[in-house]
């Protein structure tokens, strides 16, 4: 069996591929400097910060 390649994708992989792109949360500068503050704030955890804004603790 091959691996389809990119330009391959069925037209439902690429439907859901560009809902993906289009859902993505874009953060501006102002709002990553707040995020960054809190946690170095220490109120909660790095975790339940991660938590509320909805981002991955490694992008944190």
């Amino acid at each position: 069996m091959r691996q389809k390649r990119k330009s391959e994708q069925s037209p439902s992989e690429r439907v859901v591929r560009n809902i993906q792109r289009k859902t993505r949360k874009q953060y501006g500068a102002e709002e990553k400097i707040r995020i960054v503050l809190d946690g170095l704030r220490g109120e909660d955890s790095i975790a339940e910060l991660c938590r509320q804004e909805g981002i991955s603790q490694g992008l944190y």
